[in-house]
């Protein structure tokens, strides 16, 4: 096995980011990238802060263990099954940050007509169904949200994002993160002040006039 050293560092990279912005803790969430026909992603129950070059776990395409000194993440049928979903997707990120894993556990997919960016970037972040975490059914219902948007809720449990790599998969979580609380916030303060709708109609086309 040839091993990609520059997709292990990107993993531990985006682990580090993840875990001083309080979007992973020390056991959960979890990273992947998938590079050359293998997955490198975070090992299980392990603090993010402090993993190593040699404790990332190396899959094949069907989550095959194959290198790394410790076991693969216990949502590694998660990685595996979105990979399959597109094409693209080169780099997962599936994390319990606070305020979009509030909504997860509430069933409540995060919406507004009042955010402008919210509803340009990303229209909305939906929720997928209940299933078991380290089961193939955490996926069931991932799909048709992962085919339209670059973020998705688990029901009961937290969020993905996607991207071409684990940079932008990282980027993406971040920023779902931000709205959420922002979002959140809002409500504590008063009522959203939607927008005309017009404009929220340009906005969700991904058109600003």
């Amino acid at each position: 096995m040839q091993k990609d050293v520059s997709a292990i560092r990107e993993v531990l990279a985006v682990a580090k980011r993840l875990d001083e912005k309080q979007i992973l803790n020390a056991v959960e969430g979890n990273i992947s990238l998938k590079r050359g026909g293998l997955i490198y992603v975070t090992p299980s129950a392990m603090n993010k802060a402090f993993l190593t070059e040699e404790m990332i776990a190396i899959t094949d395409e069907e989550g095959n263990q194959i290198g790394g000194n410790y076991k693969a993440t216990s949502e590694l049928r998660l990685h595996v099954l979105t990979y399959r979903m597109r094409k693209d997707i080169g780099g997962i990120v599936h994390a319990h940050p606070p305020y979009l894993t509030a909504h997860a556990v509430c069933g409540k997919p995060v919406r507004t007509r009042a955010y402008p960016e919210m509803m340009f970037k990303y229209g909305s972040f939906e929720v997928a169904p209940y299933g078991r975490p380290g089961t193939d059914d955490i996926a069931r219902g991932l799909e048709p949200l992962l085919a339209r948007s670059d973020v998705a809720l688990l029901e009961n449990h937290g969020a993905i994002a996607v991207g071409p790599d684990a940079w932008e998969a990282m980027n993406t979580m971040e920023a779902a993160e931000a709205i959420a609380k922002v979002l959140t916030i809002a409500k504590l303060v008063g009522t959203e002040k939607d927008l005309p709708e017009e404009e929220c109609r340009q906005l969700m086309a991904g058109h600003v006039n």
